[in-house]
């Protein structure tokens, strides 16, 4: 499978082509969507493409967990649908010394663990065959976690009714692809219970007695709030079939980071900043010092979800990574059951300003940029030590607009 930007001309070509072409200040970008490789609020990548269309997304990035399965599906239907394609993707690190001095990194929930991102991979995907064997390890490991999730949630359900029985194949079969996550799960038994019991009243009893007699708050109209109780009460933390994942299910981040530069990528932080009530993560809280923090983890790219951000809160975040040189780049996630418009906004819908969509823009940019070189061979951001090359920004933004535009324009 060839990469499509493999047929690019150079760059000063690429000048020509679109020389006297008025080019907009900024385009509309979403660097961040799961897709159902991993698990996603679209069925299928159609509907993803579809709604890019329409809201007039020029650029979508795909950010599976641990996957780059959908990276052959989700680049046909970019080129087919005229959407510059991002390929990206997402892990579950862990830190240890910050696990054990209570430091909550970008997981509200659980201290040292750290969600960590690749930019801009290389297409076809590839890494080196140790990196590789640990990808493989670290699958393994989540999967047997899972099971032990169903095989324990199969305890309460055989108490309520003997009859019923979910299964990882089946879920695996029916619901994911290689990769079963607890959302899957928790569709699974929504729709095993809206399948063997009539009426609301059977259905929300049976659910309410695998809670341990906990009452339903979202009720039966909303399936995405009906599948997020059943997480939340069932297979998180405190839940009557929660499974603790093993260490060997998380990586360490300088492992992480080698399999992304390996694999031709940018490493990325993805920031969790503010909550609803205001709140940050220990690791968070100090802009001066997260700045540092990610210095010295060799860092100099971001990606933000501003939807489950306050507005006022993310600006000021983004000026002050901004000032400091480093990518920044924006996505919905789209990792829920809910079905929400691609357009990136801030907390509330709350629309993003013009200097905001700029930085994600020249963010976008970047990675177009680094993805063209990488595809022809060339070096693109990251240098084979892993470092950066700071003179390269200006170019990179110029670069990645004119691939960009050449893309939309000219395919």
């Amino acid at each position: 499978m060839k990469n499509f930007l493999s047929g690019f001309p150079p760059p000063d070509i690429l000048l020509k082509e679109i020389k006297g072409i008025p080019l907009p200040r900024y385009r509309e970008a979403n660097g961040h969507i799961h897709t159902p490789y991993s698990f996603s609020a679209f069925r299928a990548l159609d509907t993803a493409f579809s709604m890019a269309g329409e809201e007039k997304i020029a650029v979508l990035g795909i950010n599976d967990f641990y996957v780059a399965d959908g990276y052959k599906e989700f680049h046909n239907g970019c080129v087919a649908n005229k959407i510059f394609p991002l390929f990206n993707i997402e892990f579950i690190g862990l830190l240890k010394e910050e696990q054990e001095n209570g430091i909550r990194i970008n997981d509200p929930n659980n201290p040292g663990r750290i969600y960590f991102s690749g930019k801009g991979l290389d297409f076809p995907f590839s890494t080196g065959w140790i990196q590789k064997r640990q990808l493989k390890n670290v699958i393994k490991e989540s999967q047997l976690q899972i099971k032990a999730v169903i095989s324990k949630l199969n305890g309460l359900i055989e108490k309520e009714n003997p009859s019923l029985k979910l299964s990882y194949q089946t879920i695996k079969d029916k619901y994911a692809h290689e990769l079963v996550r607890e959302r899957h799960i928790a569709k699974a038994l929504r729709d095993l219970t809206m399948e063997n019991f009539t009426g609301s009243d059977q259905q929300i009893g049976f659910l309410e007695k695998l809670y341990g007699g906990k009452k339903s708050k979202s009720g039966l109209s909303n399936p995405a709030l009906l599948e997020n109780e059943i997480r939340s009460n069932l297979l998180k933390s405190g839940g009557a079939a929660f499974v603790e994942e093993d260490e060997n299910s998380f990586m360490e981040l300088k492992k992480i980071i080698k399999i992304i530069i390996r694999a031709g990528g940018i490493p990325c932080y993805p920031v969790l900043l503010d909550d609803p009530s205001g709140k940050f993560t220990e690791f968070e809280t100090d802009f001066e010092i997260l700045f540092e923090s990610l210095k010295k983890l060799g860092i100099e790219c971001l990606e933000l979800i501003p939807g489950r951000n306050d507005f006022n809160i993310l600006k000021s975040f983004v000026e002050f990574f901004h000032d400091k040189g480093f990518i920044i780049t924006f996505g919905t996630e789209h990792n829920t059951p809910e079905m929400i418009p691609l357009t990136v906004s801030a907390r509330g819908s709350v629309p993003l300003d013009e200097p905001l969509k700029r930085i994600a823009w020249e963010g976008a940019c970047i990675i177009a940029a680094h993805q063209y070189l990488r595809a022809d061979g060339r070096q693109g951001y990251v240098l084979p030590d892993g470092t950066h090359s700071k003179k390269q920004m200006g170019e990179l933004i110029n670069l990645g607009q004119m691939v960009i535009e050449y893309f939309l324009i000219k395919r």
